[in-house]
């Protein structure tokens, strides 16, 4: 298989992962083809004009992962930055200005740079040569990006700087460097373990990211840390009942949607790792064929 027909079937799991995502119902809080939930300014088109934005840059991840011949991976993830940064421009023209795949552009992109560079080097891939390449790109992320926070301007920090500032939670960024130990662990077994209908596999497997993770984009709208515990009882609640795939555990998660909704809650950064892990589970599936 040529390196162009990899980067071909890599950009397209990246891309239609980030379909899959949008597509699934109900999501607590999250849009999807019936209801914007928590996200008055976006529909499900908005997702797909912003998911189609990102093609080249997939493209582009994909290559920086193929050529990259160095030994220090970090520096892999340095060209992967300035390609962040144009595809979020993209993303924006797009989509009017709103932010529907900041969180999906850090880390699918970040994947798909590492499967490139381990297909070039012809390892057989799996989840752990994954996620070790993706811990090895990431190795000084956060001493590098949280260096001198205080010194900054309050106008001139991001949202993960405000949200390590204020909690002393370190975020996507936190679990990037960790290689993702939410999907590896936790929603990629999890999903790859499921069967049924795949809307309703999706569904339990963000459920299960939530479970597992500290969703930064939920604190900030709750704008406290004990939301956490609360989600964690829900979705406990929720998989008691039988999951997506029972008549009261899909009524059970339609009125948190609606609880979501009303309360301009969600599930913003779970979101982004279930893109992920259909990304992770469209390649592995597809490997070394």
């Amino acid at each position: 298989m040529t390196n162009e027909v990899r980067a071909k079937k890599n950009v397209h799991n990246a891309l239609k992962s980030l379909l899959y995502e949008v597509s699934v119902t109900p999501k607590p809080g999250l849009v999807d083809p019936s209801s914007h939930g928590a996200h008055p300014d976006m529909t499900v088109f908005t997702f797909i004009d912003s998911s189609l934005s990102l093609e080249q840059y997939f493209y582009e991840c994909a290559a920086a992962g193929f050529n990259f011949t160095g030994t220090d991976l970090t520096q892999l993830f340095r060209k992967l930055r300035p390609l962040g940064i144009q595809a979020e421009k993209e993303m924006f023209l797009a989509t009017k200005n709103i932010n529907t795949h900041k969180g999906a552009i850090f880390s699918v992109g970040i994947a798909v740079a590492a499967v490139g560079y381990l297909e070039q080097t012809n390892k057989a891939l799996d989840a752990f040569l994954i996620r070790t390449t993706i811990r090895d790109m990431l190795v000084d992320l956060i001493s590098t990006d949280f260096n001198n926070l205080t010194d900054k301007a309050e106008n001139e920090l991001t949202a993960g700087e405000r949200h390590f500032l204020k909690y002393g939670k370190s975020g996507i960024r936190g679990e990037a460097q960790a290689g993702f130990p939410v999907v590896f662990e936790h929603a990629l077994p999890f999903f790859k373990a499921s069967s049924g209908p795949i809307n309703e596999r999706l569904l339990d497997t963000l459920m299960i990211i939530a479970r597992n993770s500290e969703d930064s984009n939920l604190i900030k709208r709750a704008g406290n840390l004990a939301i956490l515990d609360w989600l964690h009882e829900q979705i406990d609640c929720f998989f008691d009942l039988g999951g997506s795939q029972t008549s009261a555990g899909k009524a059970f998660l339609r009125q948190l949607d609606v609880i979501f909704s009303e309360k301009q809650l969600s599930l913003g950064g779970s979101a982004d790792l279930l893109i992920l892990t259909v990304f992770l589970s469209l390649t592995l599936s597809t490997a070394n064929q």
